[in-house]
């Protein structure tokens, strides 16, 4: 049986009070303080040695954030090799950071990381590490995001939008860094739909979905919320300049992007994953 565990701090809000009594830090480099890579790290650990003691023969660890959390997930994979471990990262904590993101709308759970963790998911990535990238897309409309005041990170919700910038983001920054397109693609369709037993996606074959993102990747422009498709107001990117882009996409053929632009009568569909019940010792 497989499951998927993302990756909580039990004791969050004893962090939080900690950084809130120093008042040392705020916005974003205090949301991240607040659920220091550490406790991440302790949190994949846990997590592995229970899918040990329950008999799971499978695990994901989304959502990987941090150096310390990937360094993590390697060790629990070494010292339980009888488990099949993946490992997940999100185009978010690929693309901005603690500083360069866009205000209060950049907090997410794990939280953005400074610079150096940024950089370590990109080393996890480009060496296979990674096993696949994701937009954890979690759209959270402007006044049911931020608190009052507004100014408090503590009080805006954990999520943010994300699912327009996946590719765009991982063409822009990976391709600078020397990650193939094969490989993206591969990292965004083909390992995901496996994993999770969707084996008519992640291919473009016979018998396959005709799930199709095309790709422009030679036009270059800047992040705006103000002109996303999306009805979320804000965007955590806002400003980031990339310089890739998705002009169409087809779900089973359906051409439900088109130049940019949204249209057509909704055709997604539930998509039921096969079940494998496997006994524990």
């Amino acid at each position: 049986m497989k499951r998927s565990l993302r990756l909580g701090v039990s004791s969050a809000s004893l962090y939080k009070k900690l950084v809130e009594e120093a008042g040392e830090l705020s916005g974003l480099a205090a949301c991240s303080a607040s659920r220091p890579p550490h406790s991440e790290g302790l949190a994949v650990s846990i997590a592995a040695y229970l899918a040990h003691e329950t008999g799971l023969p499978t695990i994901n660890l989304l959502h990987l954030s941090s150096r310390k959390a990937v360094d993590a997930a390697v060790r629990m994979g070494r010292a339980f090799s009888h488990i099949d471990f993946c490992r997940e990262v999100t185009v978010g904590h690929l693309l901005a950071d603690i500083t360069t993101a866009q205000g209060l709308g950049g907090k997410v759970n794990p939280p953005l990381r400074p610079r150096d963790d940024v950089e370590a998911l990109w080393e996890y990535v480009l060496d296979g590490t990674v096993d696949w990238v994701v937009s954890d897309h979690a759209c959270c409309r402007e006044e049911a995001k931020f608190g009052e005041p507004k100014d408090d990170v503590f009080l805006a919700k954990a999520r943010f939008g994300g699912a327009e910038y996946l590719l765009p983001g991982l063409i822009t920054e990976g391709t600078r860094r020397g990650l193939p397109l094969g490989r993206i693609a591969a990292l965004t369709s083909w390992n995901p739909a496996r994993r999770h037993g969707l084996r008519t996606k992640g291919a473009l074959a016979p018998g396959f979905d005709a799930d199709i993102a095309l790709v422009d990747p030679d036009r270059t422009w800047t992040v705006r919320a103000a002109e996303s498709e999306s009805t979320q107001e804000y965007t955590p990117f806002e400003g980031f300049e990339l310089t890739a882009q998705v002009t169409d996409t087809f779900l089973r053929g359906h051409h439900i992007l088109r130049a940019g632009k949204t249209g057509g009568e909704p055709v997604g569909a539930y998509l039921h994953r096969p079940v494998r019940i496997t006994a524990g010792r």
